[in-house]
């Protein structure tokens, strides 16, 4: 199969996810800041890094943009979550991660959703802060 040069540039980058657990299999968490863990995925490989996000999850504030530096850090390219915040949101962008929202179902079954063209890229959060 001959792909485009913008093909091959979708299908080889980190994906970030959030997730309830530590493996593809495991449920996406919907809270970006909040989520219990980021799964970092080569979408060439399936490889994956687990990221714990323990320390946000019951943080007062910051948590989003304390994840954001986290993903960022990563080297993922885009984010797959529910729902992210306004202050991630623009942490996110800043550190040129594009967020997709309303990711469900498995970690794997969101990365394929996304490789499929399923989940666009948002504009904007699409929750107010602290969610």
């Amino acid at each position: 199969m001959i792909r485009s040069a913008a093909e091959e540039e979708v299908i080889k980058m980190k994906i970030a996810v959030t997730s309830q657990g530590k493996d593809l299999n495991s449920q996406v968490d919907p809270r970006f800041g909040r989520a219990a863990y980021v799964i970092v995925v080569d979408s060439d490989t399936n490889d994956f890094q687990v990221i714990d996000n323990g320390e946000n999850v019951n943080a007062m504030k910051g948590a989003g943009i304390q994840a954001a530096s986290n993903v960022v850090n990563s080297g993922a390219k885009v984010l797959l979550t529910g729902f992210c915040g306004p202050n991630a949101f623009k942490a996110l962008q800043a550190g040129k991660v594009a967020v997709s929202n309303d990711a469900s179902g498995t970690v794997r079954e969101a990365v394929r959703s996304y490789l499929d063209g399923k989940l666009p890229h948002a504009d904007n959060a699409n929750v107010e802060g602290h969610w």
